[in-house]
């Protein structure tokens, strides 16, 4: 065999090694497949984790089934239930109490028992109510116990039920079959309809007082986007009574005018007294609000990927990431959740998990003023469909299933609705190049890892963020997109808002969010300490005739939960840090400090009969005392019954004293939006994100993102072009592989 055919075969035989090498860098990841194998610390905390893990369908199956065959009554599938049926509304997660975890997580104790909480709508009963079973233990159910009275104070009255997909179905045949055909000429002349060309949103709450179950629905053109669409109609209907056969329309509203039915709103308009406004049914491709691209496609935008495979671990619901680790969850109700978040191995929080998001409107249409959305009621979590590859979520990220069981007996699941990856957000972390005495460049790239679910609620997409960084901090944001809600324009409403279309008033709103982070700074026992700067007027002491303006650092201990209740927009200190009893190496207390980013707008006044059951919104930070029967800030019955809230945050605040305690801090971020024309077709994220941060603060002795294996430092004695001197030199050769991309799919329609 000559030297050449050597060669030739031996390249060939390189040019193979080099493409296995790149296809076995860059394959396809999933949750199972991805990662490295850790060491055995992590696999110990990757079993421990499990004490969060969401429940698995089939858990969910054997509670139904349990329930189906242990209480006593019958159980109509919720999809199909009236009113006056028993039915299972959903199952999820019982979360088990934190002293139990802890001596299960730290001091080698029991694990605790799995659990399921149950929540049953009772119709069928001389009383009907809500109750709230604990099943378990799980997977195979033996028991279960009513802890409604126990969380509650007696049985939930059955009127503050969310409202079920079968209940909005129901509506809407009530809608077709009784309200539209008393004013036919009205309906087929103006609204030109045809039985499917109008769309209802529903507004919420539900009337004006306790046991109201009284619903506006504004009409809207069944196009693309329709939520830019009102035609000006709306309907107010009872739907109180568990017979739906007496269910009654109460009040039209119709171009700025009331009217006490549709055959009065009829009368007017066969009179010609009706002043109406005739809307043409917009054309397919000049829909207003259509997302429908009008440009072809150009060249592909940046990718990225990670040249050597991913850097973070996915194992079961348990994630780790350069020093980080966390179990996450998905609450169908009220959606993320993250529990035992550690770095360095030390725990900073305990649970981080998102508690309500308001909506509020205003308008001069009924719909539009009286709607108050409390998504936890829709439901966050079981909101977040499958999300885009390559837009949603980088291309080559990890992407989660969520299963939940709401409104249904049987489990659903939606695929990829939670991502995670790293991302390079082309900015230091850190940076320095010295031009003087010694001449050198250090630096360090700021990668975080980042856990994302987005929720589709009505007409809002919210992007929920957990991001990871480097030097201990985390950081949480949310980001609002989706269309606006609009309301007809008539008279004076753009006093409201600012119109967006030929009769669109896009409608004024505020978006208040509300989270839940159990801090547990260096161990349970934390206080609370503000820090903020002040002048102080002294001689100058080498110039005796002169006075200097001097700032200094004003500390103070926050001794009670009232003193430690901040209200929403007023000002709050600087600094506000959990910290612990113990020093780090300066002797400082080891502090976490908490920094929101916040444009809130202003919160309901606290005269209105619905204000209790948002009374978490008074306040930009409150921090009080950790208790069991505290889990949560609201309720998913808060919506339905505002006037007399199932739970009512403001009552946590009373006065306990917070030092040396186990603290929670309740967080609200928010914005107003003013809609304008650039909200058309989508708001966009540009703007309207808003969050916080949980950074260290003298819990070091330094900045831990000194020991990253990413800093890069050179001087002007060395060749930094070199790869051992340098490691961004090394990119060249490490990033030689192009990513080889799975082809892209998408479920996202088919569990609607």
């Amino acid at each position: 065999m000559s030297l050449k055919t050597v060669l030739i075969l031996l390249g060939l035989a390189l040019a193979t090694i080099f493409a296995l090498v790149c296809v076995l860098l860059t394959r396809e990841r999933s949750p199972r497949s991805c990662q490295q194998l850790p060491p055995e610390q992590e696999e110990v905390e990757d079993g421990q984790s499990l004490v969060f893990a969401d429940l698995s369908p089939e858990e969910m199956s054997q509670v139904v089934r349990y329930l189906q065959g242990h209480l006593g009554v019958p159980l109509v599938d919720a999809r199909r239930a009236k009113p006056s049926d028993n039915c299972i509304a959903s199952v999820d997660l019982q979360v088990p109490a934190k002293a139990e975890v802890l001596r299960f997580l730290d001091a080698g104790g029991a694990r605790p028992p799995r659990e399921a909480l149950a929540v049953l709508y009772f119709g069928k009963q001389a009383e009907p109510n809500i109750s709230e079973f604990v099943v378990g233990p799980l997977p195979m159910p033996a028991y279960h116990r009513d802890v409604t009275e126990r969380k509650y104070g007696g049985k939930l009255p059955y009127h503050r039920r969310p409202t079920l997909p079968v209940e909005y179905q129901q509506l809407g045949e009530f809608l077709k079959k009784q309200v539209f055909p008393s004013a036919p000429a009205f309906m087929q002349q103006v609204m030109e309809y045809d039985g499917s060309n109008l769309a209802a949103v529903t507004a919420a709450p539900r009337g004006f007082q306790s046991g109201d179950r009284v619903s506006w629905f504004v009409l809207f053109q069944n196009v693309s986007g329709f939520f830019v669409h009102p035609v000006g109609l709306e309907v107010l209907v009872d739907h109180g009574d568990l017979d739906i056969s007496r269910w009654q329309l109460l009040q039209v509203f119709y171009n700025g005018r009331y009217y006490a039915s549709t055959e009065d709103l009829e009368q007017e308009f066969v009179v010609g007294a009706l002043e109406v406004v005739r809307l043409q049914q917009p054309q397919a491709d000049s829909v207003l609000g259509s997302m429908k691209p009008r440009r072809p496609p150009g060249s592909p935008g940046p990718v990225q990927f990670e040249p050597q495979g991913p850097r973070y671990s996915v194992r079961n619901n348990h994630v780790t990431f350069q020093g980080w680790s966390f179990a996450f969850g998905m609450n169908p109700n009220t959606g993320p959740r993250l529990f035992d978040i550690r770095f360095r191995g030390e725990r900073i929080v305990y649970e981080l998990s998102l508690q309500e998001a308001l909506a509020l409107y205003g308008s001069n249409c009924p719909g539009g003023m009286s709607t108050r959305y409390l998504d936890g009621s829709f439901g966050i979590g079981r909101f977040a469909y499958e999300l885009v590859r390559g837009l949603d979520c980088p291309y080559t990220a990890t992407y989660v299933d969520r299963h939940y069981l709401v409104e249904t007996d049987t489990p659903k699941t939606n695929q990829n609705s939670l991502c995670i990856f790293e991302h390079d957000s082309s900015l230091p972390l850190r940076r320095h190049f010295s031009d003087s005495q010694s001449f050198y460049y250090g630096g360090l790239r700021k990668n975080t890892l980042v856990i994302r679910t987005i929720s589709t609620l009505i007409n809002y997409d919210y992007i929920w963020d957990f991001m990871f960084h480097g030097n201990g901090a985390l950081e949480v944001r949310v980001h609002a997109t989706g269309y606006i809600s609009s309301s007809f324009l008539h008279g004076r409403g753009t006093d409201y808002g600012n119109r967006v279309g030929p009769r669109t008033l896009g409608t004024m709103h505020l978006h208040h969010i509300h989270y839940k982070v159990d801090l547990d700074v260096d161990g349970q026992l934390n206080s609370l300490e503000t820090q903020d700067m002040e002048y102080e007027f002294v001689k100058d002491p080498w110039s005796s005739q002169n006075t200097i303006e001097r700032p200094y650092l004003r500390r103070e201990r926050l001794e009670r939960e009232d003193e430690a209740a901040f209200p929403i927009n007023a000002p709050m200190p600087r600094y506000l840090s959990f910290v612990s009893p113990t020093l780090n190496r300066w002797e400082h207390p080891r502090s976490y400090r908490i920094q929101i980013i916040s444009f809130a707008g202003k919160h309901l006044p606290t005269s209105s009969s619905m204000e209790r059951s948002i009374s978490w919104g008074r306040y930009q930070l409150a921090v009080t005392r950790r208790k069991e029967e505290e889990p949560t800030s609201t309720s998913i019955y808060n919506q339905n019954d505002p006037w007399t809230p199932t739970v009512t945050f403001a009552d946590f605040i009373n006065n306990e004293t917070i030092t040396n305690q186990d603290l929670v801090a309740w967080i609200t971020v928010g914005f107003l939006h003013v809609p304008h024309a650039e909200d058309i077709p989508n708001t966009v994220t540009v703007g309207n994100g808003v969050g916080f941060f949980l950074r260290p603060y003298n819990y070091f002795s330094e900045d831990p993102s000194v020991d990253s294996p990413d800093s890069v430092y050179f001087s002007s004695e060395q060749d930094a072009g070199a790869c051992g001197a340098n490691p961004l030199a090394c990119l060249s050769s490490a990033a030689t592989c192009a990513p080889h991309l799975p082809p892209f799919h998408f479920g996202g329609f088919l569990n609607l």
